[in-house]
This record gives structure tokens, sequence and C-alpha cells, in this order.
């Protein structure tokens, strides 16, 4: 069952409330999982049931995203507030240092979370801000088409779309290896969440500039595991082999055919990394 927790952060106007939306499962060390951009916590539903056998899991819909409201006016959606953000929730529920493991952009909070000592354990999954700025021009038109396709289609014609494995990869393609995987319920939710994703432009935006590169460095004092989709579509594989120059310390691990999102690729591979990384 999804619950809502309520906290102020810091802003150039003083503190400002924000409520962001989570589930919580299973039991053990706790285990905060993070999302990319455009998405929400039902990414990880295909690894939730086997990460909760061994651990208490609390899957996150970041602000502006799912059903968590975007952050106040005059908040910036840029990694550095997020990962405040995302301190001041582990604080109101009471999580001391939990272990990470985040997609894209929850893979780059991930890691700023790990830099600020906050977590015990860092599993970054095709983390986001590892390139050129050639390659972070071509993610971010993926993501605005995708962004676009999702705003364009009626809901009736979406939920067409998703029952055969042929429009599921037309919606779903660009993230997913594998996307004939992924049911039809989910295609539709999650096509309904990117469309109505009140944090995505603020959040695309941040990312222009030093904005998202500027929190790609080392990570010391916590385990860290980097894992890249070898078919990644969005965030080209090769921005693992910087991810590694950059964080020396850090487990690299390719992910064998799994894409942008391999949660829903290879479920018992990726259980299998971020348990390993936060045993």
């Amino acid at each position: 069952m999804t619950s809502t927790a309520s906290f102020t952060v810091e802003s150039a106007h003083g503190p400002r409330p924000v409520s962001v939306a989570y589930e919580r499962s299973g039991s053990g060390a706790p285990l905060v999982l993070l999302h990319g951009i455009g998405h929400h916590l039902r990414a990880w539903d295909p690894v939730t049931r086997v990460l909760a056998a061994e651990r208490e899991v609390i899957a996150v819909d970041l602000p502006g995203f799912g059903t968590s409201p975007a952050l106040p006016d005059g908040v910036p959606s840029d990694p550095g507030t997020l990962a405040a953000a995302l301190a001041a929730l582990c604080a109101e529920l009471g999580l001391d240092r939990p272990h990470v493991a985040g997609n894209s952009l929850g893979g780059l909070l991930a890691l700023e979370l790990g830099r600020r000592e906050l977590v015990r354990s860092v599993t970054a999954l095709s983390p986001a801000g590892f390139w050129t700025e050639a390659e972070r021009f071509y993610a971010f038109g993926a993501l605005r088409a995708m962004r676009r396709g999702a705003l364009a289609l009626p809901v009736p014609v979406i939920e067409r779309l998703a029952r055969g494995a042929t429009g599921r990869a037309a919606l779903t393609g660009v993230v997913y290896a594998r996307p004939g995987r992924r049911s039809p319920d989910a295609v539709v939710a999650e096509t309904l969440a990117l469309r109505g994703a009140t944090g995505f432009d603020a959040t695309l935006a941040a990312g222009r500039g030093s904005s998202f590169t500027r929190f790609t460095h080392d990570v010391k004092g916590v385990p860290v595991t980097v894992a890249w989709g070898s078919r990644d579509r969005i965030l080209l594989p090769r921005q693992g082999v910087r991810a590694k120059r950059v964080m020396p310390g850090a487990r690299l691990v390719r992910l064998p055919g799994c894409g942008h999102v391999p949660m829903n690729d290879d479920p018992a591979l990726v259980a299998r990394v971020i348990l390993d990384t936060s045993g």
C-alpha cells in the first residue's frame, strides 16, 4: 500500500514543504529504491518481492513523478535538492543510513547520497551524468520523444497498444530490451505516469550544463556497484567505463541483454547484484 511522508527542504526562500509517496515491504536491513526520470516506483515491481525476502524495501516516487507532487515553486529539481529531499525522507521514516539502489536519475541520486555518507551501500543501474555532451543531447531527445508520445496518445489507444507485444515495444522499447515481458497493465501505468509526470520538464532542464555532471565524482567509504545493461539505448554502455574511471573503487557489472531499465529485462540478475552489494 502506498503511503506519504511529509517534511521540509531548505530553499532560497526558507524551509518549504515536500511530500513523497513510497511503499514499504519486507524485513531486514532497509533498502531504498529510486526510479529514473519519467518513471515511478512500479518500475521496481519485477524485483521487489525477491528483495523483500531479505531486505526491508522502501520504493519511492521521486518528487514530481508517480503520485508524489512536484517540488514547490522556487525549489529547483536538481540532484542536490533531490538528494536533500531524500535525506529528509529517510530521516522522517527513521532510516539510519539505509542501502540504496537507483536507476538512471535514481542511480545518480544514489551515488550522491553515498558521497554524502548517508547510506551503507550504493547500487547504481545505468546512472545519469557520465555522458559526453553529444550523448546527453541524444538521451534527452529520446526521453522527450517518449514524453511527447505519451502526451499525444489517447488513453484508449495506449490501452489497445499495450495488449500486444508489438504495441508494448512501441510504447516502451526505448527503455526495455525485452518490452514483451512487461505486462499490459504495467505498460499502461508507466505510460500514464510519464504523461502525468509534473516534475519531468524541470528535472530534465536541470540536467543541462553542469547541473548533473558536477555530481559524478568518486564515492568513498561505502561499497558501490555500477551496473549497465549491454542493450541500453538511452545511456550507452560505454558510459559505465567512464563511471569506473571516476570511481575506481566501484565494482562495474555488465548486465547482458538488458536495456536502460534492467529490472524488467532480467529481474533475477538485477536482484542478485543489489543483494550482493548490500550484503
